[in-house]
């Protein structure tokens, strides 16, 4: 069996905020670290039937650059919910409350 791994790196500031956060993968072809501003992780447990998740966002982070990484996450769900479950339906309407939340937060100029 093959074994990948993801790591995450978090730098905190006296406060213990974020102050920097980069990760690197053994999958990626890159072996340096490679920052970023935010991430968001979801871990399924099983066990506990219960998801658990992980938001962190740097200090730099702006808030534009928030609202358009919650759009694109907001969208990629729509997607990961339509190819684990082919339910169509509710992952158009994922779609749409995506379309409606970029227009809400005033993401995209209509030309």
């Amino acid at each position: 069996m093959k074994k990948e791994e993801i790591k995450f790196h978090v730098s905190l500031d006296e406060n213990h905020v974020p102050d920097k956060l980069a990760w690197e993968s053994t999958d990626s072809g890159k072996s340096e670290l490679r920052e970023c501003e935010a991430f968001m992780l979801s871990i399924w447990d099983k066990k506990e039937n219960n998801a658990l998740r992980i938001d962190l966002w740097t200090k730099e982070m702006k808030v534009d650059e928030m609202k358009y990484f919650v759009h694109q996450t907001l969208a990629s769900l729509s997607e990961t919910y339509l190819r684990a479950t082919d339910d169509e339906e509710l992952a158009t309407d994922m779609k749409k409350f995506s379309a409606y939340f970029a227009k809400k937060a005033q993401l995209y100029q209509d030309n």
